[in-house]
């Protein structure tokens, strides 16, 4: 009975994860998690950027 219950909870949570990503497309957010991911439309790059920094920082 327990392990029903823990594939019952761990199945509430992926479907809880699908359904935000899928409103998250629905409402145009190109990178989901991104802060400004209905601002850029993709282009932003700022994982590059951030990559970019770190590498400067190095030097």
């Amino acid at each position: 009975m327990e392990d029903i219950i823990v594939i019952l909870i761990l199945i509430v949570i992926v479907v809880s994860i699908l359904w935000y990503l899928s409103n998250a497309k629905k409402r145009g957010e190109t990178c989901i998690g991104c802060p400004y991911s209905k601002q850029c439309g993709g282009n932003c790059n700022s994982h590059n950027h951030k990559i970019k920094d770190v590498r400067n920082n190095n030097i």
